[in-house]
């Protein structure tokens, strides 16, 4: 319960990026112009392997999702951190500010899951050949996909649900461009011993089990790679798995680096640069790696443009 003195919280302020006020309109036509090409890269790797039938292949339908997931957290998260920019603070709602956490932190989560899963596609294609037909048939990838935003989804709802339940009374600012958890927490006046031991557990099957998997995954395809002995073989590794390999460096890379790596005093304020790695960079890398590094995606891309100038 809150204090005599005290009001409970209903709404939050986002304080956005405080001391750049000069530099608010260069920030919003920047955000805004990567915005769009991360909408524009993400979908059209959507497009191009829902219509095109030589795609219909398990790894492009996991890229597909993973665009998706990409889609839905940069969208939950930049129009808000938009308009926080040109206003330079802007209010949220109790209920609001909860939602977008639960798309935000489910959307992230769902991209380890997904990973951990192509990671498996690669090590049976490479490592399991004969077989890789009979497993990852199209069911197979359905129902991998589906248990993978099923689960995160799931689960998260314990965690808001714990969340919720938490007081906040007093302070409301929150020194981001959206609702992070720590800076959330951290403005609950209730204990929060129960809910932080909670979401240090769910990582484990979430973050840190998908992380070993892969792991795993590719130190099996090395010692299975380092036995072929054609040079043929080797491009084969790494033009298959080369794209997978760096977005997981990355993605993971970034969450590291927000989430693992302290910042003294500035840790919140630092991290608020450093979490616009996963939110902007990573959603606006992954059409490039997969595009630029996978000839089928850009014979797809080049017949599109084709089509294009063709009919106009």
């Amino acid at each position: 319960m809150c204090e005599d003195n005290k009001t409970e919280v209903i709404e939050f302020v986002l304080l956005g990026f405080q001391g750049l006020h000069n530099y608010r309109f260069l920030l919003f036509v920047v955000f805004l112009l990567l915005y769009v090409a991360i909408l524009t890269g993400n979908l059209l790797i959507i497009i191009l392997v829902t219509v095109n039938d030589h795609l219909d292949i398990p790894m492009f339908y996991f890229v597909k999702h993973l665009a998706l997931a990409d889609v839905v957290v940069t969208t939950c998260i930049v129009p808000l951190m938009l308009d926080v920019i040109i206003l330079e603070e802007r209010k949220i709602s109790f209920v609001g500010c909860i939602v977008q956490l639960y798309v935000f932190v489910n959307s992230l989560s769902v991209q380890c899951l997904l990973l951990a899963v192509m990671s498996y596609d690669r090590y049976l294609a490479i490592c399991n050949p004969l077989s890789y037909a009979l497993i990852m048939v199209p069911n197979v990838c359905f129902l991998l996909v589906l248990g993978s935003w099923l689960l995160v989804f799931i689960m998260g709802l314990s965690e808001m649900f714990l969340l919720c339940q938490l007081y906040f009374c007093g302070r409301n600012d929150i020194n981001h461009f959206f609702c992070d958890l720590g800076p959330l927490v951290k403005l609950s006046t209730s204990d929060t011993s129960r809910f932080l031991m909670l979401d240090l557990i769910m990582s484990i099957p979430i973050l840190f089990s998908p992380l070993v998997f892969i792991i795993t995954t590719y130190i099996l395809i090395f010692f299975t790679i380092v036995n072929i002995p054609s040079k043929v073989g080797r491009e084969k590794f790494f033009s298959t798995c080369g794209p997978h390999l760096i977005t997981v460096c990355t993605y993971y890379g970034t969450l590291i680096m927000v989430y693992m790596v302290q910042s003294g005093e500035n840790f919140f304020n630092i991290n608020k640069f450093r979490s616009l790695l996963y939110i902007v960079g990573t959603p606006l890398m992954n059409p490039i790696i997969y595009s630029f590094r996978n000839q089928e995606l850009k014979a797809a891309l080049r017949k599109v443009f084709i089509y294009l100038t063709v009919t106009h």
